[in-house]
């Protein structure tokens, strides 16, 4: 009898549980369908300053060359006095020179004198053009700043003009030059009129002498109202993309062309003109007025993790131009000076994540930041050509940095394509390392991305995980789009081993692009959003944690789907890619997700595929059944977001 009331009892706790455990988790019964947890950081963004991306880019200062180091070395034609002009109307006369005998600081060591010998009827003084000119808008107001230094004794009243090319003023402020030692003096210009190519004119009234530097305009408005910030509609076009994390600053711009070119990430912070400019790998020039604590607090403000990426202590293998002989350019830090730079790296991690008790959390608190930047990934190199002398110095900084900061992913480098000699021995030396993660970089035709959508389904889930930082197809068309779409779902399916993504470049200028393509292309005036950036969007502003294979089927070639489940919101997403020629046919079974919410939107994408333009999604009202076909149009990305039912 005690054996019959065992079994009795013991079944009834098993179907019990069995009924708990049918009834627990999602709104959707999630248990009763097959899944596995991804990584809910999948789709991110990556930040160079390529293509004026920083500067006369996403960094709203509007005066370019404000420092006057522009140098030969940016580009051939550079010099100083570049985006310059010496103003003398009205009869008045003096000289300009550059100098450097007394700086504001030893990290910025050029400075303009402007001697007035007779200020004539208008002045003399200083026109900035801007990048491609400056724009203004009637109403808006300006910040203009400026550090001047007499060298004469009496003090210099000056003009501060916004004036048209012809000379019409669209706004106006004085200030007095008033004494013998470097002095910032601030004021706010508001335009009078719109002008797509205006310029800042700096007009002394009195004879005397000054020295100058550091002419700053900026909005008022710029993105979250920062100052020293942001292009608003460039910040909120990348703000729009809901990216989970950003990448930042590269890139080839990181390891540098040359070990003294290295991104040093120590020289980007602190007052603007204390910081360290330099020459930028694409050819032209880096203020660092967008600097670390710029794009930490950017991440901040865009609700995305910061992932910064420091030199592996080598320069890039291209150094000197060396890819026309086989890449031959890398040169390792010697090793002696190797603790100074381990420390250096420790030290960014202390300036993201430290109190404000430690020697490197206070410069962040001074800068305006108490809290920690919450700092939880670290990339170490750049496409690192695989060298012995790479290998030894990435290994002296990884074991120092895991050592001292466990909570912190690092993450490596396996070369600059999807496969060969560096992709080779890069993967052996992670797997040899145990590395957490490795970043994967790619730029193929779109068939490549759409013959390759198995490339990680048997990537071994126990060892380093992948990091895909830099991928695109080399077009803007809907197609180039469309057969990106088709890989992101294979990235979704293998969002257990692919943990990170972001497709690259983000930004290019308008006449000044360095690579083709970008996500996002922009001008003084405004900006164009390709249809990739319109996939990159619809994927990452439905990113999910959980991943239901089996969800969509189909026949046809050019085709994908994934379903995904926002853990956060409830939310079950689906997305239905098609870029061949013709309808499919797609069938979706729901039947497994108890009970099924009729509360439902439907984002729809498509166009021609040769389109670059005016692709834009359109989102309606959607009621899905528990089991439904769904037509995939030609060209098309489709995406249904079933509302939670707490919602």
């Amino acid at each position: 009898m005690g054996f019959i009331k065992y079994v009795w009892y013991n079944s009834f706790y098993r179907i019990t549980i069995l009924l708990c455990l049918l009834s627990a988790g999602s709104i959707y019964g999630q248990n009763t369908v097959k899944r596995k947890q991804i990584s809910p950081n999948l789709f991110g963004i990556f930040f160079e300053d390529l293509s004026y991306a920083a500067d006369g880019g996403l960094y709203a200062e509007l005066i370019q060359n404000r420092s006057f180091e522009y140098a030969p070395d940016d580009r051939k034609d550079w010099q100083p006095f570049t985006a310059w002009e010496y103003l003398t109307k009205g009869y008045g006369y003096g000289t300009v020179s550059v100098e450097t005998r007394e700086p504001i600081h030893p990290n910025n060591p050029h400075y303009i004198v402007l001697k007035v010998d007779d200020a004539g009827q208008e002045g003399v003084g200083l026109i900035n053009y801007g990048f491609d000119g400056i724009v203004i808008r009637a109403g808006e107001k300006y910040n203009f700043s400026v550090f001047t230094r007499l060298v004469s004794e009496q003090p210099i009243p000056l003009s501060i003009q916004l004036r048209s090319k012809k000379g019409d003023v669209y706004g106006e402020v004085a200030i007095t030059a008033n004494t013998q030692k470097w002095n910032k003096y601030s004021a706010v210009i508001e335009a009078t009129h719109n002008d797509d190519s205006a310029v800042l004119a700096i007009v002394a009234k009195n004879k005397g002498t000054l020295a100058i530097d550091m002419v700053s305009l900026i909005p008022d408005k710029t993105f979250h109202g920062r100052a020293n910030g942001m292009r608003s509609d460039l910040g909120q076009a990348i703000a729009d993309l809901k990216p989970a994390f950003m990448r930042f600053p590269g890139g080839c711009l990181v390891h540098g062309d040359g070990l003294e070119n290295m991104y040093r990430w120590k020289n980007t912070i602190g007052p603007v003109e204390e910081r360290k400019e330099q020459r930028n790998i694409w050819n032209y020039h880096q203020s660092v007025g967008l600097g670390y604590f710029e794009y930490f607090q950017f991440c901040e403000d865009i609700g995305a993790k910061p992932l910064p990426v420091v030199p592996a202590a080598v320069s890039c293998q291209n150094s000197g131009g060396t890819w026309k002989i086989g890449g031959t350019g890398q040169r390792g830090l010697p090793l002696d000076e190797m603790p100074d730079y381990i420390t250096e790296v420790l030290d960014l991690i202390e300036y993201a994540n430290g109190p404000v008790t430690s020697t490197w959390g206070a410069k962040r608190a001074a800068a305006g930041h108490p809290a920690s930047f919450h700092l939880e990934f670290l990339g170490i190199g750049n496409e690192d050509k695989q060298t012995p002398e790479f290998r030894e110095r990435f290994k002296l900084i990884y074991d120092v940095v895991k050592s001292k900061h466990p909570e912190i992913t690092v993450i490596g480098t396996v070369g600059p394509s999807p496969a060969g000699e560096d992709y080779e021995l890069g993967w052996k030396f992670a797997n040899e390392n145990m590395l957490q993660m490795v970043d994967e970089h790619y730029y193929e035709k779109p068939e490549w991305f759409l013959a390759n959508t198995g490339r990680y389904d048997n990537y071994d889930r126990k060892k380093t995980k992948v990091y895909l930082g830099e991928y695109a197809s080399w077009g803007n068309t809907l197609f180039n789009a469309l057969a990106e779409a088709v890989y992101m779902t294979s990235l979704e399916r293998n969002g257990d081993v692919v943990n990170m993504a972001s497709y690259a470049p983000l930004l290019a200028r308008i006449g000044h692009t360095s690579w083709n393509p970008n996500l996002i292309y922009f001008t003084g005036t405004g900006i164009t959003l390709t249809p990739n950036y319109y996939v990159q969007q619809l994927f990452s502003n439905n990113q999910g944690d959980i991943y239901y294979p089996d969800i969509v089927s189909f026949k046809g070639t050019n085709v994908a789907a994934s379903c995904v489940k926002d853990s956060k919101t409830g939310d079950l997403i689906l997305k239905l890619v098609n870029a061949g020629e013709t309808p499919v046919l797609a069938k979706a079974n729901l039947s497994g997700f108890r009970p099924l919410n009729s509360n439902a939107t439907l984002t729809f994408l498509n166009g021609q595929n040769e389109a670059k333009e005016n692709v834009v999604p359109v989102t309606t009202a959607f009621k899905p059944e528990k089991q439904f076909t769904y037509n995939m149009a030609p060209h098309s990305l489709s995406v249904i977001r079933i509302k939670s039912k707490k919602e």
